[in-house]
């Protein structure tokens, strides 16, 4: 499996060229990119060309974007809607895919392999209206991403929207066979439990998000410090036909300097057996 990193871990901090090396000394092979204004600005021609300098000076891959979860830039906290291409106002829909397109035309100057999607929020449920939703938000990211050779990855997030038979569902009524999914082991300990969740969309997974939580709250931390069993669930993504990447997504509230990321990551691909 492929070693990536996002930059998840430093969420609260400006992303530069330092921390990017930070990454890089982790023992990363690839990384991933959050989309959040007060971190990545993919909307900032300068801050896109500043990354894409050091991805051209530097033998580490632009593995996948994370789309953004707000348009504002301090994640919501300030009262701006969430993104959500679910959502029942038409006009939050069609605010979210536009707020998603522009992270995806950072691939014009800084290519990427996959953008990675939430489809929805915490508290959406499934339903038909939810499922055309779904569908016909893809049917305009694919037609938008595929020339600038991006492939779309849903994640399993906290919602009903998001449980392994409808995210199936999804790409099964939409007939996108270039569709995976971005496997996060956290929420499926939270959720239908890594084992089953794991059985239902192995032929899928596409890339991953590892961290570990004590199965009450999504806490990203560092794998082995939760109640995951990473043993058979590395054996089980290891044996993925697709070939899924293994990103590490900590949480910046941990408040991990630049050097502990460094040592840490490094015994944990040594744990992964990565």
């Amino acid at each position: 499996m492929l070693r990536v990193i996002s930059s998840h871990v430093f969420l609260k901090q400006r992303l530069h060229p330092g921390l990017l090396d930070s990454l890089n000394k982790a023992g990363a092979q690839a990384i991933e990119i959050f989309a959040a204004r007060q971190h990545f600005d993919y909307t900032s021609r300068t801050h896109i060309k500043e990354i894409a300098d050091w991805f051209d000076a530097n033998p580490v891959a632009f593995h996948s974007m994370h789309a953004p979860l707000f348009s504002d830039e301090d994640m919501g906290r300030a009262g701006g809607p969430a993104v959500n291409v679910v959502h029942p106002d038409k006009s939050r829909r069609i605010d979210s895919m536009d707020e998603w397109k522009r992270a995806l035309e950072v691939a014009e100057t800084l290519p990427f392999k996959f953008l990675v999607l939430h489809l929805g929020e915490r508290a959406d449920e499934w339903s038909p209206r939810s499922l055309d939703h779904a569908v016909t938000a893809l049917e305009h990211m694919r037609v938008f991403g595929k020339p600038l050779g991006v492939n779309l990855l849903l994640e399993n997030i906290q919602n009903d929207v998001t449980k392994p038979e409808h995210l199936l569902e999804v790409i099964r009524v939409g007939h996108f066979k270039d569709v995976g999914v971005c496997f996060d082991i956290g929420h499926a300990h939270l959720g239908e439990g890594v084992e089953s969740s794991l059985a239902e969309l192995k032929p899928v997974i596409g890339s991953t998000h590892l961290h570990d939580n004590l199965g009450t709250k999504d806490d990203h931390l560092w794998p082995g410090e939760g109640k995951i069993a990473w043993a058979p669930a590395m054996e089980e993504l290891k044996s993925a036909p697709r070939t899924p990447a293994a990103v590490l997504e900590i949480h910046y509230t941990l408040g991990e300097t630049a050097e502990h990321v460094i040592t840490r990551a490094m015994d944990t691909w040594k744990q992964l057996g990565i």
